[in-house]
């Protein structure tokens, strides 16, 4: 029985990483509409996030630069496209934590922790005692 209880623990924890890693649709707040896609990837036991795609509103740079990054951050002046902007997260049972995401718009670096939660991923900045939680729509 031990050993059942085992491996169901395991393959939940398994599933939910495996939920998280791939493709994920970033929305805007206000718009409702896709601004990006991130792909979430593993490496070793440190999980990043980068920018693959951004649907750019007319009018707006379609290959943009993160001119507000800080400026002691390597990616400062680099093309958001491409840019790691998850850094460090690290599994948790079934999310991740410990890491830091990027706004690019802001150049703000905020602490995150990363789950699913109905098929949606969860995505929650915290600067100091506040937060703020973005759903991302998983990319086909």
């Amino acid at each position: 029985m031990q050993i059942l209880a085992i491996i169901l623990i395991l393959s939940t924890n398994s599933f939910a990483q495996n939920a998280i890693l791939g493709k994920w649709i970033t929305i805007d707040d206000s718009s409702g509409e896709p601004r990006s896609i991130v792909e979430i990837t593993e490496r070793g036991s440190i999980i990043s996030g980068k920018k693959v795609k951004l649907f750019p509103s007319p009018g707006e740079e379609p290959d943009p630069i993160c001119d507000k990054c800080p400026e002691d951050d390597e990616r400062y002046k680099k093309k958001i496209i491409g840019l790691d902007i998850i850094r460090n997260m690290k599994w948790s049972k079934d999310e991740l934590k410990e890491g830091n995401i990027l706004d690019p718009e802001s150049g703000k670096i905020y602490k995150c922790i990363i789950w699913v939660e109905g098929g949606k991923l969860m995505v929650r900045g915290y600067w100091g005692p506040f937060y703020r939680t973005q759903i991302w729509k998983k990319a086909i």
